[in-house]
């Protein structure tokens, strides 16, 4: 019976949470229609369930919907103390962006995972850009090379299991992050998206434990092979400038 609980607490929870998720800066108002719609819920359960997230204040309802509610003012608050890099780091992340013409970001790993925690828009028109908050897989991309430094073979052997690639890709993450490690850098071209091409340096404590990524994203045609040495160079001094900084990061890095 305790059990049966628990399970119907948890759906209860990712219930909920379906429904907050349904709230985006371009849908930042939902109807209790589109809720339905969206979850394939029992009108009556998604009542229940937006009646107990309005008690809380996670949503508020309008004449329109129900949007995002004052609750989560606390949470963003606690958020975005956890996120949030110094002034002195963006700054040098929109002056790398604004040099090279691409996206700077900053992602740290948890677990089978790589977390923007930082980024910097390029001012090109085409341009790549991840939400600070998002998580990508870590069986491929720069990043991804720079951040399994040190990695566990348990790990290494579940990003592989989690990749299209299947588990015989592991031998590829230790290729990729021997050669990563040997270089000071990183490069990926087109591995998890067409098109794409990144290049992404180390973040490190003092004594050499690799804590985050440093990387620069863009469209293959404007990051030619020929362009790299440059791109390395100035990520490395910035990395450099950051960690002189005393570069530290709540959320990673983790096994």
């Amino acid at each position: 019976m305790d059990s049966e609980q628990g399970q119907n607490g948890v759906r209860s929870v990712r219930r909920a949470l379906d429904i907050l998720s349904l709230l985006t800066e371009d849908q930042p108002v939902v109807s209790l229609r589109t809720i339905v719609e969206a979850t394939g819920l029992a009108k009556t359960t998604v009542v229940r369930l937006v009646q107990t997230l309005e008690s809380y204040g996670l949503l508020w309802s309008t004449d329109a919907g129900y949007t995002a509610g004052p609750g989560l003012w606390r949470w963003a608050h606690l958020a975005q103390g956890s996120w949030e890099l110094p002034p002195e780091t963006t700054k040098a992340l929109r002056a790398l962006a604004d040099r090279r013409g691409e996206t700077a970001n900053v992602m740290i790993r948890r677990d089978i995972h790589r977390v923007c925690v930082a980024q910097q828009e390029s001012p090109q028109p085409l341009r790549h850009v991840v939400r600070v908050g998002d998580e990508l897989p870590l069986w491929a991309g720069a990043s991804s090379k720079v951040l399994l430094a040190g990695a566990s073979e348990a790990l290494l052997q579940r990003i592989a299991a989690a990749s299209p690639h299947g588990t015989p890709h592991v031998e590829q993450l230790r290729e990729w992050i021997d050669q990563a490690a040997q270089q000071g850098y990183a490069l990926s071209q087109g591995e998890r998206d067409v098109g794409l091409t990144a290049v992404a340096v180390p973040l490190t404590t003092s004594s050499g434990v690799v804590v985050a990524a440093l990387s620069l994203s863009g469209p293959t045609a404007r990051i030619t092979q020929n362009s790299v040495e440059d791109f390395v160079q100035d990520l490395q001094q910035v990395a450099g400038q950051i960690m002189s900084q005393g570069f530290d990061h709540p959320l990673g890095p983790r096994s």
